[in-house]
């Protein structure tokens, strides 16, 4: 027994490792899959709000859930339509002069001279080499396969993903209700109300975002297009700048700062480095993050989250590092969910000790 005792307690310890090690491989190729997945139930929950609304005012559901996907979907596609072939031309252009102005600006060391003499400190010939040695390493054949696997797959990842959002959209009641019965009947009453308020945040938080995306996008185009030419000068390709606002308004915290330097930088590098357009542009997206930081994101997130600014920051850092977008789209409303439980559960039975 002394010798039996101690191998049956390795052997069930070295039995639990590889279990563990089994669970965590399998979760590591199931990741891609569990990423679709919680983004479907992400855009499901921003959806609910509208199927909500539409319940409200004597819609049935089936039918309020037909109305809001029918909507949604085609206010994409009718986004996706009209802003394509104004990026494709905008690009087209935007290569064109790449060609015609860039790449002879290297071939003759004209930007390379120009560098030299304004940002000296830029050290352009150490930046070059460090890239000539990296290309050099790297396989251009496979870096074109690399690129249109990647390009593959982020499309298949599109359509599974819009194909997950109409089931978990249509069934999301269902889906609650059986959640709902796992639960001991006598907490089961707490359970929903939790729930259903962590849900309701969700969904309002989605609408909330996507509502900032949509006011830096039009901002941006509207005063690129029309309001700064007047005394820039035209502005080149202000669709495609706008629509790079709007993807990186959705994006919490830095996606706006991001957005807002990539703009600036493109403005400079294909406006001829028009110092006007320069600094209106990059004082124009200054002034729109404090506005935005201070006036509008508090307006419109006050009823959706309720989470303090330090939160809000470790936890879109948090979410972005592990799960990249998504972790830091969904940090916020779980930091937020967190926070519920944290006051409703945990607060109340400390009180009862």
């Amino acid at each position: 027994m002394k010798i039996q005792n101690p191998f049956r307690l390795g052997l069930l310890a070295a039995l639990g490792v590889l279990v563990a090690l089994l669970i965590g491989s399998a979760v590591a190729s199931l990741a891609t899959i569990l990423t679709y997945v919680g983004a479907a139930i992400f855009l499901a929950l921003g959806l609910d709000p509208l199927v909500t609304w539409l319940e409200r005012h004597k819609v049935k559901r089936p039918i309020a859930i037909l109305i809001a996907l029918v909507g949604v979907l085609g206010l994409f596609t009718g986004l996706v339509f009209a802003i394509i072939p104004v990026i494709t031309e905008q690009v087209g252009k935007l290569v064109t002069q790449i060609t015609e102005v860039v790449i002879p600006g290297f071939v003759d060391n004209t930007f390379f001279d120009w560098i030299n003499d304004n940002l000296p400190w830029l050290n352009i010939e150490e930046i070059l080499g460090t890239v000539t040695s990296a290309l050099t390493d790297m396989s251009f054949l496979g870096g074109v396969l690399s690129v249109g696997f990647g390009i593959a797959s982020g499309a298949f990842g599109v359509i599974i993903v819009i194909i997950l959002v109409i089931y978990f959209t249509a069934s999301l009641g269902s889906l609650k209700r059986g959640v709902y019965q796992l639960v001991p009947a006598s907490k089961r009453a707490t359970f929903i109300d939790l729930s259903e308020q962590i849900s309701d945040s969700v969904g309002r938080y989605v609408v909330g975002q996507v509502t900032l995306a949509l006011t830096n996008g039009i901002l941006s185009f509207v005063l690129l297009t029309w309001v700064f030419p007047i005394w820039t000068g035209p502005l080149q390709y202000s669709a495609l700048l706008a629509f790079i606002a709007f993807l990186g308004s959705l994006i919490p915290l830095v996606g706006t700062l991001t957005a807002s330097v990539i703009i600036t930088l493109a403005v400079a590098l294909f406006n001829e480095f028009n110092l006007v357009a320069i600094i209106t542009v990059g004082v124009w997206y200054l002034v729109y993050m404090q506005i935005e930081a201070y006036v509008i994101n508090p307006r419109i997130m006050a009823r959706a989250v309720q989470v303090p600014g330090v939160v809000v920051v470790i936890a879109a850092l948090t979410g972005g590092t592990l799960l990249g977008v998504l972790g830091a789209l969904i940090a916020i409303p779980v930091a937020a969910a967190v926070q519920l439980i944290i006051r409703e559960v945990v607060v109340p039975r400390q009180n009862e000790l």
